[in-house]
């Protein structure tokens, strides 16, 4: 029972293809009806057209371990809510093909005052990048592919 209630409050990340900029803009709309939130930050994800050995990126087809990656991303959060004091967060990592230029991650947190934000963000990122199980592989415009390395 104590772990069907714990699947229960374990929000699923990941959404299929690109991170639209109607996902996001609503996100921040959704906040405008908080009036305790004083300051919210936002970090976006972009796949880059990197050239490696010669090849541009086109795109980056992620899949990750999901359960685990949502385990770990739960405990990443409640983490943050009791050592920064944040009212409110969204996460979300995009599964499939996204292709350059577009959105891949987009982490928004929020809270009564500024400074909770700007230090949790980076850190939030940070654990999320280090430890969840997410793979991407790097689609060259040949279609030809390599792992990638995250940096």
């Amino acid at each position: 029972m104590i772990k069907n209630i714990m699947k229960n409050k374990i929000k699923n990340i990941f959404i299929d293809g690109p991170i639209l900029p109607s996902k996001i803009a609503e996100s921040i709309q959704k906040h405008q009806s908080k009036k305790n939130i004083g300051g919210h930050n936002i970090f976006l994800g972009q796949v880059r057209a990197d050239v490696i050995n010669g090849q541009k990126v086109s795109a980056i087809d992620y899949s990750a371990q999901t359960e685990i990656a949502n385990q770990i991303c739960y405990e990443i959060r409640e983490t943050a809510f009791k050592k920064h004091d944040l009212t409110c967060m969204h996460i979300y990592h995009s599964l499939g093909i996204v292709s350059a230029g577009e959105i891949c991650f987009f982490v928004f947190v929020s809270s009564e005052h500024r400074a909770p934000v700007f230090e949790s963000l980076k850190e939030i990122v940070n654990e999320i990048k280090e430890k969840l199980p997410i793979f991407g592989k790097e689609i060259f415009e040949d279609q030809s592919y390599k792992w990638k390395v995250n940096q």
